[in-house]
């Protein structure tokens, strides 16, 4: 799979509006067959940032979705309301989904 996070950092005055901002960008791309997931989450340290960490089935998937309409939308309706370039890792994964992360296992002893 493709694993891919994100850091927007979003200008004050558009902060508290951002999910509704990517509403239409995020229930599109959610919609995609090979996306895997996508979510936005706000950074406890600063409240102009969020995360979205997403995952596409393959490389396939990955190329769909960059050249879908929607995607081409977004970068015409997102750049205004950021401060910056978005950073982001992507990496590909030899693994379909998420892993248990043993080492804080939940009801083992």
């Amino acid at each position: 799979m493709i694993f891919i996070t994100a850091k927007f950092l979003v200008r004050p005055e558009h902060a508290d509006r951002w999910p509704q901002i990517a509403a239409d960008f995020t229930a599109a791309t959610r919609a995609e067959p090979g996306c895997l997931w996508f979510d936005w989450s706000r950074s406890v340290d600063n409240p102009n940032e969020y995360v979205l960490v997403e995952a596409f089935r393959d490389d396939e998937a990955g190329a769909t979705h960059v050249q879908s309409a929607h995607f081409k939308a977004a970068q015409q309706t997102l750049p205004p309301h950021l401060v910056e370039t978005p950073r982001v890792v992507n990496f590909t994964v030899p693994q379909g989904g998420w892993s248990e992360l043993g080492e804080m296992a939940v009801g083992e002893k």
